[in-house]
């Protein structure tokens, strides 16, 4: 039987990543809990394995060639399913942590008989780094992230240099990676750090470095929130135009 006692020259172990979001014991419906059982086989995609990289094979998994785009942290899927519905030509891919929301939005697509909608409920860094091969990806949304209001929790928020660099090489050239947060330090947070990343272009017209709210970006709760609070909605739009790095 193989020692499996940690030695004085293992080192010390590796250090957990900091995530950007916070798993809780949400309430699930039984029929969200349904879809879950009995549309994963059509809809699911399974999380890579720890420390595997397998790339996916989008012709296999649609099985057609057509532009893929991913939403990360698409809640409870109300813009992936109306983009899914209005744009039959365009592969979607959705990835969301939390159970309710995966099968809140599995149960619309299946009403809806959409085919060209799949869905990982695992964390979105590894499935980029794990599972979408260089370059493979066409769109990237992040609509409403997790602004992690606290000074001291800044270091949670999803957009960070090396979270960028880890898009910029999964979208090809010309790619487009598109924002949204009604928290206006976020959206300052984001134009920084993309900005200084050279493998994207801001494709804002205006000095200000927003864009127009985009015409397919569907109407949230969390933006009737945000609308609610008083918040404005802040819209970012890049474009990969060089090699990252």
């Amino acid at each position: 039987m193989p020692d499996t006692q940690p030695t004085a020259a293992a080192g010390p172990p590796p250090q957990r990543r900091i995530r950007s979001y916070v798993l809780r014991a949400g309430r699930i419906t039984a029929a969200q809990q349904r879809a879950l059982q009995e549309l994963w086989p059509r809809y699911g995609i399974d999380g890579p394995a720890p420390g595997v990289t397998a790339y996916l094979d989008p012709q296999q998994l649609f099985g057609r060639v057509a532009p893929l785009a991913v939403e990360i942290g698409f809640g409870n899927g109300d813009n992936l399913l109306a983009l899914a519905r209005r744009e039959p030509e365009r592969n979607f891919l959705g990835l969301e942590v939390h159970r309710a929301g995966v099968g809140h939005l599995m149960h619309q697509a299946a009403e809806a008989d959409l085919h060209n909608l799949r869905i990982a409920c695992h964390d979105a860094v590894e499935v980029f780094s794990q599972q979408l091969a260089p370059g493979s990806v066409d769109e990237v949304l992040i609509l409403f992230p997790d602004p992690w209001h606290k000074t001291r929790h800044h270091k949670r928020r999803l957009i960070q240099p090396e979270f960028v660099d880890l898009l910029a090489s999964r979208l090809r050239l010309g790619g487009h990676l598109n924002l949204a947060t009604d928290w206006e330090p976020y959206a300052i947070h984001m134009l920084e750090v993309i900005g200084a990343n050279a493998a994207f272009r801001n494709r804002a017209a205006t000095g200000s470095g927003y864009v127009p709210r985009p015409d397919w970006r569907a109407l949230t709760r969390f933006e009737r929130r945000g609308q609610r609070l008083g918040h404005g909605v802040y819209d970012l739009s890049f474009e990969r135009v060089a090699a990252p790095g």
